[in-house]
């Protein structure tokens, strides 16, 4: 264990983190099966989670009568509350501050890798909220050999029951040498800025349901080695996703129950910041949570837009071809739906 930002200890898996539960757990889990809706299961790495929370499932597939799946109370914010809630946004902080430190070249075990993941430790850590930052560092098999991966897992309150986890990822895509520089600004520096600006403007909200003890909590995934490094495949692609799902499928949350089984709704972010992105409903079952972020104002949902944006694993994914409204209009739909299902 080593010490990391503002005096807390650094967290690396086996080292109180995610193989072991949070000491002493605060409360125990709801003495009732869990059921993973997976909204926003998008393409590859959201699918891995899939295949192990699918066994699981299957073996809690029928409730006893009188016991539905949990969901939010979803509805709408009052006038007062929606501009509360999009005030917070900072439109210039988004882009500057958490944007533009994410527009590297962050191949898996590059020094960019490196630098971008320590930076989105850091900027976790430093939020008054209190975050719970895990580091999953980790060394696999590839086609060029091992390489060194990490995943950054912030939860801000480890001991609540059940979790609301949005995920991105924050590798960038490999090209041969003597390519023009992959920076990946859709792919997925967007959605990793995304996730910290509302991690830091709803910080005051966010603390204050910490406090309050919800039984919901946020956590935050930024997962490394998405992109194939050769040729897309099982063996080579998700490799930050892979290795994580089966840590979380064994790692105890409470009593009887996995990290993965916590997740009550799982959200993946992916190839956002082009101008006019569309986004589809996939799946029935979190049918629900689609329209209600139709309904706060733009049609959206899987949170990947189709077809991918044009500039998708070219070289003009890169700052000058993002789209600042939908960015920021992207922000906005997203504070609304993190407060009305945490109801903050």
């Amino acid at each position: 264990m080593r010490s990391g930002g503002r005096g807390r200890p650094r967290l690396r898996l086996g080292e109180r983190g995610l193989l072991e539960p949070p000491s002493p757990p605060k409360r125990r889990l709801l003495p009732r099966a869990q059921l993973l809706p997976l909204l926003l299961l998008a393409l590859a790495v959201a699918s891995v989670f899939y295949t192990i929370w699918s066994g699981w499932h299957r073996q809690t597939e029928e409730l006893p009568l009188g016991r539905e799946m949990r969901g939010p109370g979803l509805g709408s914010l009052p006038e007062a509350g929606l501009r509360r809630v999009v005030g917070r946004l900072d439109p210039h902080r988004l882009w500057h501050t958490y944007l533009r430190p994410l527009l590297v070249v962050r191949t898996p075990g590059s020094p960019g890798n490196l630098q971008v993941r320590k930076f989105l430790e850091a900027t976790l850590r430093t939020l008054r909220a209190g975050w719970h930052v895990e580091l999953d560092p980790f060394t696999a098999s590839t086609p060029l050999g091992p390489l060194d991966f990490g995943n950054v897992v912030a939860t801000l309150d480890p001991g609540a029951a059940r979790h609301l986890t949005l995920a991105c990822h924050y590798d960038s895509k490999l090209f041969p040498s003597g390519s023009a520089p992959f920076v990946g600004a859709t792919d997925s520096a967007v959605p990793c800025a995304l996730l910290l600006e509302l991690a830091q403007a709803l910080d005051l909200e966010l603390s204050r349901a910490k406090e309050q003890a919800a039984s919901v909590t946020l956590q935050l995934l930024f997962l490394d080695g998405e992109e194939a490094l050769r040729e897309w495949g099982p063996k080579d692609s998700l490799y930050g996703s892979r290795h994580l799902a089966q840590l979380m499928e064994s790692a105890p949350h409470s009593p009887g129950f996995t990290r993965i089984q916590a997740i009550e709704l799982f959200m993946l972010l992916d190839l956002l910041g082009a101008p006019n992105p569309t986004f589809y409903s996939h799946f029935p079952r979190t049918a629900r949570w689609f329209h209600r972020l139709r309904s706060i104002g733009v049609p959206v949902l899987h949170l990947i837009s189709m077809p991918f944006p044009s500039v998708w694993h070219t070289s003009e994914d890169s700052e000058a071809n993002l789209h600042p409204p939908t960015v920021h209009n992207l922000s906005r739909i997203l504070a609304v739906f993190l407060a009305e299902y945490l109801g903050l």
